[in-house]
């Protein structure tokens, strides 16, 4: 029976590398990934999942007006298995259209993202995964403190940002990941 996940973590959880690891699996099985990565990710080219390790492979590209599920419903070929990469930048609409691929095609669809962003936010696509997903698992990472790490925040020339846009797409070079107390700390709610 296909399932809707989704797997969040924060910056450099490894959630691609786990996504690159699954098709890998897969395809090692004679079956075959479709992976999908949303337009705005242009970090390492449009249409890449790349991890921060230098491990890279092409994908389809998803514009915010793509129709995932006739996309998908119109190929040409057979999938086994759907993986999205940054999630959290698809629409609720795109969201729901991937459960459809689960529920009408009998295709599995593994999401991999960020939960929230650097205001502890929910992404768009992020809330409605957590509203609708099958099966919903969390890849964690570390603080610098040791703790498990649940906050991407955001920092410039040396200070954290604690306002503006949602978006901002970037790497090591604008966010960490830190524990809640860490960012509390560096956002001086805690002294």
């Amino acid at each position: 029976m296909a399932k809707l996940y989704f797997r969040y973590g924060t910056m450099g959880s490894g959630k691609s590398i786990d996504l690159l690891k699954v098709a890998y699996n897969y395809e090692e099985r004679g079956q075959t990934c479709l992976l999908i990565v949303p337009s705005i990710d242009d970090r390492n080219g449009v249409g890449k999942v790349s991890t921060r390790i230098g491990l890279s492979r092409e994908a389809v590209i998803c514009y915010p007006d793509t129709d995932v599920y006739k996309y998908i419903y119109e190929l040409d070929k057979k999938i086994n298995c759907i993986l999205v990469d940054e999630c959290n930048f698809l629409t609720k609409n795109q969201v729901r259209q991937l459960s459809d691929v689960v529920d009408k095609l009998n295709i599995p669809v593994i999401c991999y993202g960020l939960r929230s962003d650097f205001r502890c936010e929910l992404f768009e696509g992020s809330a409605e995964l957590m509203a609708i997903a099958d099966k919903i698992e969390e890849i964690k990472t570390i603080c610098e403190c040791g703790k498990k790490a649940t906050i991407n925040m955001r920092y410039q020339n040396g200070k954290v940002i604690t306002s503006g846009d949602k978006i901002v797409v970037g790497g090591n070079e604008l966010y960490k990941a830190v524990c809640r107390k860490c960012y509390k700390k560096y956002t001086g709610e805690i002294k």
